[in-house]
């Protein structure tokens, strides 16, 4: 049973922040598949195409019948724990800091035998046959390793030592959420403080207007209401100066949101105000509030660990109604790639969320099914503690991801015909 995490204490000022320290992070092209599902919160593994055979490691063909046609399927990950050991030494920076740390073998039921690290709840090998659940996380590199769950955990088994490592837990984190004033804002707010974070600074762009429901979340104790404007690169500087030191995880999700395309209306000064806010804003965010969050990304048990953007499925192929949008989100999305890889050296996750519609006034046209505020927040909470990095919340998103998987180009003239 792992025992709940309780309240870190408070650092002392005087001490130097230690830098962070990567696990191996070195991997074959070939294994990046394994990264590529985890990184969506997937465990798959090559399986062969003619004869059947699921393999590990991955190879560039299958170790059976030597076929070249091996294609990623997800796996159950059920198997049982051959067994296990406890490293108490070890050469590599990363684990000589976190030592001691389980390691164990698993056959799984699906035929490969993996070695994995081992969740604390996990009997040892030498006491019982053990029936262990293989999943793939993220690791503090960005890469996939591969852990031992117990089929039947406790309650608080998130706040083992070695899971915290693969994963975001706003659990006891300082968090900024960049605009409150929104239903979809307030409900990140409200989900978080239900997740535990100790503080919750929500960014406000006009404070001294009256904004429904900000005097209910503003109540929480929780949290505190700071000036934020992301169109004012003077009011981002003087922010992260006030707290950037302080800040675990950002959570931007400012944007500005306007229907039509390029011919339903004349100029550009809308679509210079979607600019503003879901690409400039993300970019003055990030050159203020990115260097602090690297600086302490090996601050203690809650140190700074995670960037989320909220985007749009729209970024991934141009919805024409929503279409200034549409765009502006597409060079979010690109910057956001940017920003992982700048944020990936020093142990920060940087996670993108792509919506489909949200029940609100911009998509008040857009007939159902629409994704509720507070869905929305839970996903995102949901993706902290999982540790993935790329998150499609709601039906509309996952029907989309997956005709943009299976042909871009065809997805792109159904939408142009209206759907």
């Amino acid at each position: 049973m792992t025992m709940p995490l309780m309240r870190p204490k408070r650092k002392n000022p005087v001490l130097r922040t230690r830098q962070m320290n990567l696990p191996p992070w070195a991997r074959g092209r070939v294994a990046l598949g394994i990264t590529a599902a985890a990184a969506e919160g997937r465990f798959e593994l090559q399986t062969c195409e003619d004869c059947g055979t699921v393999q590990y490691p991955p190879r560039e063909a299958c170790h059976k019948c030597l076929s070249p046609r091996l294609h990623w399927r997800e796996q159950g990950g059920e198997g049982e724990l051959l067994s296990s050991t406890t490293l108490h030494h070890s050469n590599d920076l990363f684990f000589r800091e976190r030592l001691p740390w389980r390691l164990g073998l698993v056959r799984l039921d699906a035929g490969p035998t993996l070695m994995v690290h081992l969740h604390g709840e996990v009997v040892d090998s030498d006491q019982a046959p053990a029936r262990v659940r293989v999943g793939a996380r993220l690791d503090r590199a960005g890469q996939a390793v591969l852990i031992g769950f117990p089929n039947e955990g406790s309650a608080h088994m998130a706040d083992d030592k070695m899971l915290r490592e693969m994963t975001s837990d706003p659990k006891f984190r300082k968090v900024l959420v960049t605009d409150g004033k929104t239903e979809v804002g307030q409900a990140i707010v409200r989900a978080l403080v239900k997740a535990g974070a100790d503080i919750v600074w929500v960014g406000h762009a006009e404070p001294w207007k009256k904004m429904g429901g900000l005097e209910d979340i503003t109540a929480l104790p929780q949290v505190t209401l700071v000036p934020l404007d992301l169109t004012n690169g003077r009011s981002v500087t003087e922010l992260a100066g006030e707290i950037g030191g302080k800040v675990d995880i950002v959570i931007n999700n400012a944007e500005v949101h306007r229907s039509f395309g390029i011919g339903s209306r004349r100029g550009t000064d809308v679509a210079k105000a979607e600019m503003d806010i879901n690409y400039f804003g993300l970019l003055r965010l990030a050159q203020e509030f990115g260097p602090a969050l690297k600086g302490r990304s090996a601050d203690g048990a809650t140190g700074a660990t995670a960037w989320v953007n909220l985007l749009s499925i729209y970024a991934l192929s141009n919805f024409p109604p929503h279409g200034t949008f549409s765009a502006s989100k597409a060079a979010a999305h690109s910057l956001a790639q940017c920003l992982r890889a700048e944020m990936r050296p020093a142990g920060i996750r940087v996670i993108n969320v792509f919506p489909g519609p949200i029940d609100d006034e911009w998509n008040q046209h857009t007939p159902p099914p629409k994704l509720a505020g507070s869905a929305l927040a839970n996903a995102i909470v949901k993706a902290l503690r999982d540790g993935v990095e790329d998150v499609y919340p709601g039906d509309v998103a996952q029907e989309w991801l997956e005709r943009w998987r299976d042909n871009p180009k065809i997805l792109e003239r159904e939408l142009a015909a209206g759907g």
